[in-house]
């Protein structure tokens, strides 16, 4: 009796340590939401960043056209100041891995394939589970056929060229070949290049969620679909470039206090396993931009 009752108390004092922990995680994120911009800034609090420049980009829609003309050269001009960092990129990347190595030895490189393994799973099982019940449940018909049909045509040349913005002409020339609308096609394909980016929404989940893992930071349900959501919306501005997502893995993490130089060191790992995880990646993310609009387009004609 006496030790069902300690079990008990260890439960209920698990279950509050839980409750805390969840209520901290919103708290961060709705703190980071209203975080002055000036110190989000200097912080590296991408979350509070990424708020400020969608309440001012609402805000600065009715603005004048000088107004307007002064903010694009402005964005221009940070554009061209980030090409060339990220140009140094690889330099800051080799020497994070080079370290890594240096103190844990060639034994990490099983964790990265443990790692891998858990991103190519995730995004088969999007691809090959997901995706065809959204699609039968849009076309009101079996899915693998044309599922499989989009993933042959459109996956692997995605995997090669690891751009979507690159393979938008194929996925056009399918489209045709399907007999989808090609106004319809020539406006969802290009447009789901840009955001139709779930593969991108896996790769920062999967990874955040391994950084929290090895920090010891337990995360409850919840917590993990606030993840997932914050993810996919991230992931909607990834560049359509090779190695885009990875950029966004600092966004994902400071939802859970952790640093921008824990968070470099995930973006390094992601580098180090991006021959694979970013092919299939694309793969994923330009094989759905032609699924999805020859599934709706299907179901426009039936009706």
């Amino acid at each position: 009796m006496l030790h069902r009752q300690r079990k008990n108390h260890s439960l209920i004092k698990f279950q509050i340590c839980l409750i805390n922990e969840k209520h901290e995680i919103l708290k961060n994120l709705l703190l980071s939401f209203v975080a002055n911009p000036v110190v989000a800034i200097s912080e590296a609090n991408f979350i509070g960043i990424l708020a400020w420049a969608i309440g001012l980009g609402l805000a600065l829609r009715h603005s004048s056209e000088t107004t307007k003309q002064v903010l694009t050269d402005v964005a221009d001009a940070v554009n061209k100041i980030i090409h060339t960092v990220i140009g140094f990129a690889p330099v800051g990347i080799f020497g994070l891995v080079a370290v890594t190595f240096a103190d844990a030895g060639l034994a990490t490189l099983s964790s990265y394939a443990h790692l891998l393994i858990v991103l190519i799973g995730t995004m088969l099982f999007v691809a090959l589970v997901i995706n065809p019940i959204l699609v039968a449940l849009t076309m009101r018909a079996n899915p693998y056929p044309l599922v499989f049909k989009c993933l042959k045509e459109s996956g692997i040349t995605a995997f090669f060229t690891r751009s979507s913005a690159a393979n938008i002409p194929v996925n056009l020339d399918l489209a045709q070949r399907l007999g989808v609308n090609e106004a319809t096609a020539s406006v969802s394909i290009p447009l789901g290049a840009t955001v139709n980016m779930a593969g991108a929404a896996v790769t920062i989940t999967v990874l955040t969620l391994a950084t929290v893992h090895t920090l010891d930071i337990h995360v409850d349900l919840s917590t993990m679909i606030i993840l997932s959501v914050v993810a996919t919306v991230s992931a909607c501005g990834a560049s359509g470039v090779a190695g885009g997502s990875l950029l966004l893995i600092p966004v994902a993490c400071s939802l859970f206090g952790i640093s921008s130089e824990i968070a470099m060191q995930v973006v390094a790992i992601g580098m180090i396993i991006s021959v694979l995880q970013d092919s299939t990646e694309t793969a994923l993310n330009s094989s759905t931009d032609v699924l999805f609009t020859a599934a709706v387009d299907f179901r426009n004609r039936k009706n």
